[in-house]
C-alpha cells in the first residue's frame, strides 16, 4: 500500500506487472506488486474529521482494492509487524488490526502457559 507522508518507506514508481506470488522474484520487495500503488492514497487513509458514513464507505472501497491484490497477505503482515497505526493495509482497518494483534498476544500467552505446564508435568 502507498505510505502516508509521515512514513519512512519510499517507493519508486514502477509500471505494474501482474506476476503470481509464486513466480515473483524473491528479492523484489512485496510492495512492488501492490495493486494500491495505482490508486489514490486518500482511499486508504482518512482525511481529518471524516464523517463516519464516509469513512465506512471509503474503507469498504479500499478493502475491495485489497481483495484483488496479489500481495495482500504480505501487506497485512507488514502492517501488523510495524504496527501501522493508520489506514487500510492488507484489507484490514487500524481497528481491525488492533483486534488481530490482541488475539495474537492472547494466543501467544496461552501457548507459553501450555508449554510451561507440559514442562512441569514432564519434570
Amino acid at each position: 500500500m502507498l505510505q502516508p507522508p509521515h512514513s519512512s518507506l519510499q517507493f519508486a514508481e514502477v509500471p505494474h506487472q501482474r506476476v503470481p506470488a509464486r513466480d515473483r522474484d524473491q528479492d523484489a520487495p512485496w510492495h512492488t506488486e501492490a495493486v494500491c500503488r495505482r490508486d489514490e492514497a486518500g482511499l486508504f487513509f482518512a482525511p481529518s474529521k471524516e464523517p463516519t458514513a464516509a469513512r465506512l464507505s471509503r474503507e469498504e472501497a479500499a478493502k475491495r482494492v485489497c481483495a484483488r491484490c496479489p500481495v495482500m497477505v504480505e501487506c497485512r503482515e507488514h502492517a501488523l509487524l510495524q504496527p501501522e497505526p493508520y489506514g487500510v493495509w492488507g484489507g484490514l482497518t487500524a481497528a481491525e488490526r488492533r483486534v488481530v494483534l490482541a488475539r495474537r498476544r492472547r494466543r501467544d500467552l496461552e501457548l507459553k502457559k501450555a508449554a510451561r505446564g507440559t514442562i512441569a508435568a514432564a519434570g
